[in-house]
């Protein structure tokens, strides 16, 4: 396997380690216990940020490192370091094995092995001198500013990651990943008069900085965050109050993300600390509602060829047809709650251990016209793109803001609308949705989850959705 060659020049070839001795430090660490891994990481970063006509920012990072876990029961011992050495791996054994504390297991079967790679293994930061990197972001800067001159201020960025991992269990498995992760972002402040409003837009991938020195790649963002932020100069005040609301496909699935999402990952399940919680096989949506968790979506921000517990990604559908059937699993959980892992063991570093995560969540199409969901509200929200929000994982109870929104007249959209906000709960909201599109479509891969101090990348999708009576908080009495 590829991988494996590449990432034992990495962590064998290029440290001098030995890879049997290795795998034997670890076989003695975790002996007696249930589960658990070595991880070696390195990863290289690059970001650049232009703002206002010249380089603010540029950053370059290279990570070296490993983290050990051990699992007995439902405790973790974990400990890392940044020395990449046998004194600093033994030193981790010890501390490791603090967990098993009497406890003797029989040590899991390891994940099934996969040749499948989703995205390449081209380290997308050296493929383009910097200079071009530059040139690229000032381009930006000043197609935006011609476009239209109410344009006052211009920022863009660049981000690249390329990191390798190997998983390295006792029995003797060991697997590889190679993850490149590319992003351009663009914001844009337009003004008019004493008004200003601002708009954003973004993309990216698990792929390489050559498809954004494409024109037609770049001067389409560009387009698109221009076009909220003169959308926002014309904005009213929003309504407030209990009502219809359709929320856009693609990026809305964001609301589908933390709402819901977060309440169907095995740790809050099984610690009965989500919502969702004791709900399996029954109806928890409206009909009609599917969501899955798919990591296997080449080149897609939020996909994994395997999981960093090893386990290969997978596609996991975790409501059908409103009905409660799946959760979000690393292996720890899984093992707990008696069912199979689902490739979402994820850590944000070596540093970090793994805890079930989303990969790119998102609802499947319904059969509906999204015309049809618009003209069949009287007054309502059009809800088109978010930008912050907050969840209670226990109450699902979350508050989410909209970037861009708009009036539902009369079965017309109408004007835009700015400081509105949805209120309400993942569990109660499901059951309002009353016509999902047939439109689904998933975000241009700007994603990024935090949970519990760790941010990985995500995707979310969904097609055009009507929520009936849903709360709008806004600025209009």
């Amino acid at each position: 396997m590829t991988n494996l060659v590449t990432t034992d020049e990495l962590f064998f070839g290029k440290t001098g380690l030995d890879r049997d001795r290795v795998t034997d430090i670890a076989a003695e660490a975790l002996k007696g216990v249930d589960d658990g891994e070595l991880f070696l990481e390195y990863c290289q970063s690059e970001g650049i940020s232009f703002d206002d006509g010249r380089v603010r920012s540029a950053s370059f990072d290279t990570t070296h490192g490993f983290g050990l876990r051990s699992v007995a029961g439902d405790a973790t011992g974990y400990a890392h370091s940044s020395e990449v050495s046998e004194a600093a791996m033994r030193r981790a054994a010890a501390t490791v094995q603090a967990v098993k504390g009497g406890h003797s297991g029989t040590f899991s079967d390891a994940p099934a092995p996969t040749n499948r790679s989703l995205y390449t293994d081209d380290n997308p930061l050296g493929e383009i001198p910097f200079e071009t990197k530059v040139s690229l972001l000032a381009d930006i800067d000043a197609y935006a500013r011609a476009k239209d001159s109410r344009v006052k201020q211009v920022s863009a960025s660049l981000a690249g990651e390329w990191q390798a991992v190997q998983i390295i269990r006792p029995d003797g498995y060991r697997v590889a990943d190679i993850r490149p992760l590319v992003r351009l972002n663009v914001m844009i402040v337009a003004g008019e008069g004493d008004r200003m409003e601002s708009g954003s837009h973004g993309a990216g991938g698990r792929t390489s900085f050559a498809a954004y020195l494409d024109p037609a790649a770049w001067q389409g963002q560009v387009d698109e965050a221009l076009r909220q932020a003169v959308v926002n100069l014309e904005s009213v005040p929003a309504p407030a109050g209990e009502m219809q609301v359709v929320l856009g496909p693609g990026w809305p699935g964001v609301l589908l993300h933390e709402a819901i999402g977060h309440g169907l990952e095995g740790d809050f399940n099984r610690k009965k600390t989500s919502a969702f919680a004791g709900l399996m096989g029954e109806r928890i949506a409206a009909s009609g509602v599917t969501v899955v968790d798919d990591g296997t979506i080449p080149d897609r921000r939020g996909s994994l060829t395997v999981d960093d517990e090893g386990t290969t990604a997978s596609s996991t559908t975790l409501i059908e047809d409103g009905i409660l059937v799946g959760y979000i699993q690393d292996r720890l959980n899984a093992r707990l709650m008696g069912m199979e892992p689902t490739g979402n063991g994820r850590r944000q570093s070596y540093a970090h251990a793994p805890m079930p995560r989303m990969t790119n969540t998102y609802m499947l199409d319904g059969d509906k016209d999204p015309d049809e969901i618009l003209s069949s509200v009287n007054n309502g929200l059009y809800a088109v793109n978010f930008g912050g929000g907050q969840v209670d994982i226990t109450s699902g109870k979350f508050v989410f803001t909209c970037t861009e929104a708009y009036q539902i007249e009369n079965g017309k959209v109408g004007a835009p609308v700015k400081g509105a906000t949805l209120i309400g709960n993942g569990p109660d909201v499901l059951t309002k949705v009353s016509m999902i599109g047939n439109d689904t479509k998933l975000d241009d891969g700007v994603g990024t989850c935090g949970k519990d101090g760790q941010s990985v990348p995500v995707g979310v999708g969904q097609p055009t959705m009507r929520i009936d009576g849903l709360t709008v908080g806004g600025t209009a009495a």
